[in-house]
């Protein structure tokens, strides 16, 4: 697609994925509108921004704010639809501003859309965890939904908003159910986003982390794999469906620590029973068939984990302290 000249708002654009997408959509030439609260738990960074800053327009605000996304999404050519609250166990132990986040803002940004820009093309980024614990593997995106938890459940309701609004109002809207994504600019200063953020950040203190269990399977997709999926999902030809997303290969989490410290070419991990607060919510081997986004928009993941891993530690490694 082309986006020079398009005029794109990103909610969460401050965060990890948005931010890297914002950093893409610049180069090729788009207007770029940036919402993000900047709340300290959810992920927006200044440094996430560094070297776009004046090439964007940003705009300090929650999606919860029904008033500023009436105004920010008109006469917007794209709506990546980023922003939402990411931690499993935040949602357990604040449902309501999961709710509020997950679920209302995401109602209210689509009927923002309905009433005052509905030419607008919509992709929400959904999640892999609404599926819960799978009862095949690889799961595609006929599995039943069934989340282990409270963020789960505001996620379905979210995607479920976006698909509704597609097919009764005519709103243009994708979604693209993501699996583990990590790389530049993810969150390192807790596990709030993922575990490989929180491994990432003890590696390059010199500390050892923990893998709990060790045998799980996952898939894990670069970053920028990630964004070329939501950059393709922008088309029409995605308009109101629905795309798993994978990544180049699976692995248990004791091989993802093994890839971590071969990269890093130090560290150190220690293997711990997962703990027993986790065990309720957690979905035990995932990895996803992403077969139909492959097929129908031609994407693939192009960089490896190996090199992702090495990308990484190697874009941390001189900014540590602006990310803790």
């Amino acid at each position: 697609m082309d986006f020079s000249g398009a005029r794109v708002l990103i909610t969460g654009g401050a965060g990890f994925i948005g931010s890297t997408l914002a950093h893409r959509l610049v180069n090729l030439g788009a207007q770029v509108t940036i919402a993000d609260s900047f709340i300290p738990e959810y992920g927006g960074s200044p440094a996430n921004l560094e070297g776009i800053e004046k090439k964007i327009s940003l705009s300090v605000t929650d999606v919860r704010d029904p008033h500023a996304m009436r105004y920010l999404v008109q006469g917007q050519d794209f709506l990546f639809n980023l922003a939402g609250q990411t931690s499993h166990m935040d949602s357990m132990a604040d449902p309501f501003t999961d709710l509020e986040i997950n679920a209302k803002a995401q109602l209210s940004i689509l009927e923002s859309c309905r009433t005052n820009n509905p030419r607008v093309k919509i992709v929400f980024a959904g999640t892999r965890q609404i599926y819960g614990r799978p009862d095949y593997l690889p799961v595609d995106e006929e599995h039943p939904i069934r989340p282990v938890d409270i963020n789960g459940i505001h996620k379905v309701a979210g995607e479920w908003y976006h698909m509704l609004y597609n097919n009764v109002y005519g709103l243009r809207s994708t979604v693209l159910r993501l699996t583990n994504t990590y790389g530049p600019r993810m969150r390192i200063k807790d596990a709030r986003q993922t575990f490989v953020g929180i491994w990432i950040r003890l590696i390059l203190e010199g500390k050892i982390f923990e893998v709990w269990g060790g045998e799980q399977l996952r898939d894990f997709t670069y970053v920028e794999d990630c964004v070329e999926a939501l950059l393709l999902t922008a088309s029409d030809q995605a308009d109101g469906k629905v795309y798993n997303l994978g990544g180049d290969k699976v692995v248990s989490l004791r091989e993802l620590a093994d890839a971590l410290i071969a990269a890093s070419n130090c560290g150190q991990y220690a293997l711990k029973d997962f703990p027993e607060d986790r065990k309720k919510i957690d979905i035990g081997d995932y990895y996803s068939q992403d077969a139909r986004i492959r097929k129908e928009l031609g994407w693939h993941p192009v960089v490896s984990l190996e090199e992702g891993l090495s990308r990484t530690l190697a874009y941390f490694a001189p900014r540590l302290e602006k990310y803790l």
